[in-house]
């Protein structure tokens, strides 16, 4: 006869659900929001809770956080996905909650990807949210100003939950290797470096980041009584994300420069070729399109002022879409700002005259060009004499100075003749030609 316990039943859930936060102190990540000195903290330790939208990309604990707050305010939990259920799951699921409210027992009702329910949909919550039958929170990756009724967003208030950093992703993995009560029984051998290369694999979800984990001990070979996780290991588990360089170091900058020449020097393919292979080795996409903007204003200018709204628009879509569609708008840009004309005119005019600021005396604004509210500054001559442009022939006050007296020959910015600041430049040399002749006329005169 077996000896075999048919009471023990095993835990079979992933390693993510089993990690899942019971209180807020596990709770990893979201400090602009959960830092114990903020309101929401407060309110849901208290128990008080309201009617909620948790915007954010994947992994980053919507509905863990809706679990907490329903914990910590003893209410019932109820979850639905607007993936798969209708009309006939919202009823009764409000019945639910009606029922239990009847027996003075709260529930949370936790929609997940609300924003795939239709506009009747939405409106189904409205009269249950407004009567208190349940604690509304709904889930969402989508941009909720355009995925939401307006009905739905004025009796809920919005939470960006953001991409977990690095240190989060750590903090995550850690405790998965100690507390958890598989994982915690193995002698697991995991270096700084691997832990790193999950972190960066992961990008921000720590579902991913977990997923990662148990696969990467299912594939450890056991060495010494050790399960050995390495970077042969990982070269399986994480095939186009393991860090061919370790994340900051000089590999790192080197890769990071030489995308940065190559957009610079107008090689678009040599700058694509770059930007692949950095996320090849884990980089964050994030980081390259934070050095384009970068680019946009110190190699580019006001050549072409359009790569800026190019690299916000990539960042944007990024945060919008995730990594997938994310990481080839992050590329749209590379192409757009490295076949752009180059000019570091702002760079140069803006480096040149913060010199000047900080160093130089804090001459007085000149009096014509200060402000005067009142009629005791009038009286002492601010504000007097001050041409107003629109005043002017061309809207242009030729001659005026709008520098301290000793200044007035200063100039900063030497626009290039390539692409847009030709335009600027030859507008430049004509009203500065306009000064002269008003300068001219005024020598002439006396």
């Amino acid at each position: 006869m077996s000896n075999f316990d048919f009471n023990f039943a095993p835990d079979v859930r992933p390693l993510a659900a089993r990690m899942r936060p019971n209180v807020l102190a596990e709770y990893c990540g979201q400090q602009h929001l959960l830092a114990q000195d903020k309101p929401l903290y407060q309110a849901i330790l208290s128990g008080h809770y309201h009617s909620m939208i948790l915007w954010g990309p994947p992994g980053t604990g919507k509905t863990t956080l809706a679990q907490l707050i329903a914990h910590h305010a003893t209410a019932q939990f109820i979850q639905l996905s607007a993936v798969t259920a209708g009309v006939k799951e919202i009823r009764e699921s409000v019945q639910q909650a009606k029922n239990s409210l009847q027996h003075g027992q709260r529930t949370l009702l936790f929609v997940d990807e609300v924003h795939r329910f239709n506009k009747s949909q939405q409106d189904a919550f409205l009269p249950h949210i407004e009567d208190g039958t349940f604690l509304f929170v709904g889930a969402t990756t989508e941009n909720p100003s355009f995925a939401l009724n307006n009905a739905i967003l004025s009796r809920t208030r919005v939470y960006v939950l953001k991409s977990l950093t690095d240190d989060d992703l750590l903090q995550v993995i850690n405790r998965a290797l100690i507390q958890d009560p598989i994982l915690s029984t193995l002698q697991i051998s995991m270096d700084e470096k691997a832990r790193g290369a999950l972190c960066a694999a992961a990008q921000g979800d720590a579902r991913k980041a977990l997923n990662l984990l148990e696969q990467s001990v299912d594939l450890a070979q056991s060495i010494a009584g050790k399960k050995v996780i390495d970077s042969q290991v990982l070269e399986h588990v994480l095939p186009s994300h393991f860090a061919k360089y370790d994340k900051g170091g000089d590999e790192f900058y080197d890769l990071i420069s030489a995308f940065h020449k190559s957009v610079r020097g107008s090689a678009p393919d040599a700058a694509l070729y770059w930007y692949c292979r950095i996320l090849a080795g884990g980089g964050d996409p994030l980081y390259v399109a934070r050095r384009l903007l970068a680019i946009a204003t110190e190699d580019i200018g006001n050549a072409d002022p359009r790569a800026m709204q190019v690299a916000l628009n990539a960042w944007d879509i990024f945060q919008r879409v995730g990594p997938s569609e994310g990481e080839r708008a992050i590329a749209q840009a590379t192409l757009y700002l490295a076949s752009a004309p180059k000019s570091n005119a702002v760079y140069t005019a803006f480096n040149q005259a913060k010199h000047d600021a900080a160093h130089l005396p804090s001459y007085p604004v000149p009096e014509h060009l200060r402000n005067a509210p009142t009629q005791i500054m009038k009286e002492l001559g601010f504000g007097a004499q001050y041409r107003y442009a629109h005043d002017e022939v061309g809207a242009f006050a030729a001659g005026e100075n709008y520098f301290p007296e000793i200044l007035k020959t200063k100039h900063y910015y030497q626009p290039t003749d390539r692409g847009l600041e030709k335009q600027i430049k030859d507008k430049l040399d004509y009203l500065a030609s306009q000064n002269n002749q008003s300068e001219n006329k005024r020598y002439d005169s006396n």
